[in-house]
């Protein structure tokens, strides 16, 4: 009516609006407290997929956030702040029932990638909105990451890092042939087999194989990165030259590593 200069229904729309307000408050703060309140041993459904209640929160926030791009009712953004931080809230409680870190940052990393997905679909009005959860998503990659590396690649990435400085000048804790020597030939033994296992997880338990290629990528990065700190240690360690034969020249992880991006 606005829009068509038509103000004879002012009164009737303003009074509409003061009914209806507080009433849709009351309705939101039920929504936010059961979000709170819920029993999530009820909700909770094992496996790391979306979870259907966050799903919900995203598309009902992104509709709103729509509706309101033109208004600018504060008060609505107040309201849907309050609501992002008990459904934050929810989530954690959710991932605290994986019995693993790995698994934790797997379902929560499938639930930020989801809502991107969803706010995406909603332009420009759910940009600040998506940057929150874009940024979610980054912490959660890098937890992740840090998780399968370990699993599969645990010996390697705890030598490194509790014996190699990141200039690979300097050492944390100087190592000799007898600590570095079993890396090197548990390494030499089962990188192959142990980088593909990690791909078919990877493309197993992601919601989409774009977030699998961001997660693959990440990880064989940090592989490759630690795996060189560890060759050019042995370089410096008296009597390294003696496990050259079990060295995997890097030449051939960079090719084993391309193969795999490639086949995602």
């Amino acid at each position: 009516m606005s829009n068509r200069r038509l103000p004879c229904l002012d009164t009737y729309l303003d009074k509409a609006v003061i009914y209806l307000w507080p009433r849709f408050k009351t309705v939101f703060d039920m929504y936010i407290n059961s979000s709170y309140q819920c029993d999530v041993k009820v909700l909770w459904v094992d496996g790391t997929h979306p979870n259907h209640i966050v799903r919900c929160y995203v598309e009902f926030t992104a509709s709103l956030v729509q509706l309101n791009a033109e208004c600018g009712d504060g008060q609505l953004d107040m309201s849907l702040e309050r609501l992002r931080l008990a459904v934050d809230d929810l989530l954690v409680r959710f991932a605290q029932k994986f019995a693993t870190p790995k698994l934790c940052h797997l379902f929560l990393l499938n639930n930020y990638d989801m809502s991107i997905s969803i706010l995406k679909e909603a332009g420009d009005d759910a940009k600040k909105l998506q940057r929150y959860f874009e940024e979610k998503l980054e912490s959660s990659l890098v937890s992740f990451v840090d998780e399968l590396l370990i699993e599969y690649f645990g010996d390697l990435i705890k030598f490194v890092k509790s014996h190699i400085s990141e200039d690979l000048i300097s050492y944390t804790e100087r190592p000799n042939i007898a600590d570095v020597e079993p890396v090197v030939k548990n390494f030499a033994v089962k990188w192959k087999t142990a980088l593909e296992l990690m791909h078919n997880e990877v493309i197993t338990c992601c919601s989409n194989l774009v977030s699998g290629m961001a997660i693959l990528k990440a990880a064989m990065a940090q592989l490759l990165n630690d795996y060189n700190r560890l060759s050019e240690c042995v370089k410096m360690i008296p009597g390294g030259s003696s496990l050259n034969r079990n060295l995997v020249s890097i030449t051939s992880l960079s090719y084993e590593i391309r193969k795999y991006s490639r086949t995602l």
